[in-house]
């Protein structure tokens, strides 16, 4: 086995290994949520995207849409992390991406697709430096999210100098350049991969990126459900699972 091949091995593993240390909690309350907020004030500043604020928290209105899912990543049960999952669809074409980027999203919504946009990706900057697979533990969430609504774009709202992360990993690529969002002081690009031509693909660089139809119905399921509930149908070929349409 070559040096970089033995590399690429002990990564897979340790991201299996490191599953066990982690707990992706949906955040439904304002209690709930209050952390998520000020840990994405905490690194928003951190990387310079924003200016200080003085309640030293940071949330918009896509928060609280239906067809979008707030998640805390707990790492030995401290928050380390957050991503936002919304879910844009022709009955519900709202999401960020879709705002920031109208001439482009809203014509494959009038196609009848289905796109995943994750956004409010965030690290805890002091736990991020001893974790080093975090980004890919928390962006796993958006290709959960692409498999369990059957998405045909999964999308990335990214800073310029963080494509690559998303072009090596779920194969994104660039199809529109940069544009400062509001609320923001750095202009961030759109990327999209197709999320079911790419997924075999996807599995077999990152195993651990799979997750059962149980898994993705405890993460996606409310406790109070809103108007985005999807109705699991079985779809051929998936091993028995079922997916959602």
């Amino acid at each position: 086995m070559t040096s970089v091949a033995a590399l690429a091995l002990a990564a897979i593993e340790r991201g299996r290994e490191l599953l066990d240390h982690v707990d992706y909690r949906l955040a439904e309350t304002a209690a709930e949520r209050e952390p998520i907020y000020r840990l994405r004030y905490k690194a928003y500043l951190h990387e310079g995207a924003i200016a200080p604020r003085d309640d030293k928290r940071v949330t918009d209105r896509f928060d609280d849409l239906p067809n979008s899912w707030v998640f805390g990543v707990y790492y030995d049960g401290a928050l380390a992390s957050s991503i936002r999952i919304s879910v844009a669809t022709p009955e519900n074409p709202v999401s960020p991406g879709v705002e920031a980027f109208p001439d482009v999203l809203e014509p494959e919504l009038k196609k009848g697709k289905t796109l995943v946009d994750p956004t409010r990706f965030v690290a805890d900057p002091d736990r991020a430096k001893h974790i080093r697979e975090l980004p890919y533990l928390t962006v796993r969430l958006a290709y959960v999210a692409c498999n369990h609504f059957d998405a045909d774009l999964g999308l990335a709202t990214v800073r310029p100098e963080h494509a690559a992360f998303y072009r090596r990993v779920f194969l994104h690529e660039v199809i529109a350049p940069p544009r400062l969002p509001p609320g923001m002081i750095k202009p961030v690009c759109l990327m999209a991969t197709k999320a079911r031509e790419n997924s075999e693909r996807v599995y077999q660089r990152y195993p651990y990126f799979h997750a059962s139809l149980f898994e993705r119905r405890m993460l996606f399921e409310r406790r109070h459900p809103l108007a985005l509930a999807p109705t699991l149908t079985p779809v051929a070929g998936d091993a028995g699972l079922v997916k959602a349409r």
